[in-house]
């Protein structure tokens, strides 16, 4: 008799995954222990550690490295984690779709920004989201710290560092200039400020941070707390006292370009540009809410320096200063 060859069927059966184990393997690889996985599933910590050896076996290689700390990914194991993910996010499109809410954008999404951002840019990043999306609402967190988006304090941030975790995807929008203004004003009455002449001028900084100490010193200035005459912590007013005409202070170009008053001193002092990277964790990122809102801030984000929408901070010579819309 003629011998039997395994239909096509059986074939994929035999070489693709179980669902519900790449879900245990993800909960693990995330939680960092099986007793937190198993918590987190409402499972019991033997039935996930034979999932997990039923996964190894299923897959020809050793996933987790098991400590008394925990566990952690084998070199096989981080291979699989992303494409374990990315089958996460289809199965969940899968099912929103099934159930007739893949559509459904009605809801809230929580974004958070640093102060400056959220006070500068983001009213107009949403203006336009707004008008085409009325029943998404936003509740906007501004906060110079980093919020975790992996425990929900937030579900899409704005920020200034890419986020180290795997389990967030991360778009970088641009570099975002940094510029010595002072307003116009002042700079009459004081005379321009120049390297030899930083000690005569009134300068705005930071209290307890060191940010700006430790930029100076990067520029080439040794300076101390005292050396700035206006301090404060909360970015937005220091950037009001530059805007009110009370010294000289730090800022990003695309948001001084928007004040007529002000112009642009020691042009010659390189300043670093801050990235601007938007993260939010990778299983949400799929889902249509947080999708339609992530990337309609990546797109109104993703050139905020654009001449065609923006003219240039006027420099000292100007004759008269170059409004902005």
């Amino acid at each position: 008799m003629p011998s039997r060859t395994p239909s096509r069927a059986s074939s994929l059966a035999s070489t693709e995954p179980d669902w519900s184990l790449l879900r245990v393997f993800l909960a693990v690889a995330e939680c960092g222990s099986l007793s937190r996985a198993a918590e987190a599933l409402g499972s019991s910590q033997p039935t996930l550690s034979r999932q997990v050896t039923a996964l190894e076996a299923q897959t020809g290689s050793v996933l987790f490295e098991r400590s008394r700390r925990g566990v952690r990914l084998t070199e096989a194991g981080q291979a699989l984690r992303l494409p374990a993910e990315q089958m996460r996010i289809h199965a969940r499109e899968w099912s929103l779709t099934a159930a007739g809410r893949a559509t459904s954008l009605r809801g809230t999404v929580r974004v958070t920004a640093s102060e400056v951002v959220s006070a500068y840019l983001l009213p107009d990043a949403l203006r336009a989201l707004r008008q085409l999306h009325p029943e998404i609402q936003i509740e906007i967190v501004p906060s110079n710290t980093l919020e975790n988006l992996l425990e929900r304090e937030a579900d899409i941030a704005l920020r200034m560092v890419r986020p180290a975790q795997s389990a967030l995807v991360a778009r970088k929008l641009d570099e975002l200039p940094l510029g010595l203004y002072a307003r116009r004003d002042y700079v009459a009455l004081r005379g321009e400020p120049t390297r030899a002449t930083l000690d005569q001028h009134d300068w705005i900084g930071l209290d307890r941070s060191d940010q700006m100490l430790r930029g100076f010193r990067a520029a080439g200035f040794e300076v101390t707390r005292e050396f700035f005459a206006i301090r404060c912590d909360n970015q937005i007013v220091a950037w009001q006292a530059v805007v009110g005409g009370l010294g000289i202070g730090v800022g990003l170009q695309c948001v001084a370009q928007r004040e007529p008053d002000l112009v642009k001193v020691l042009p010659e002092v390189g300043l670093p540009s801050l990235p601007l990277w938007i993260t939010a964790q990778r299983e949400l990122r799929g889902t249509p809410r947080l999708g339609v809102v992530f990337d309609a801030l990546a797109a109104a984000l993703a050139n905020p320096l654009s001449p065609a929408d923006r003219g240039a901070t006027p420099r000292m010579g100007d004759r008269s200063p170059r409004t902005a819309p």
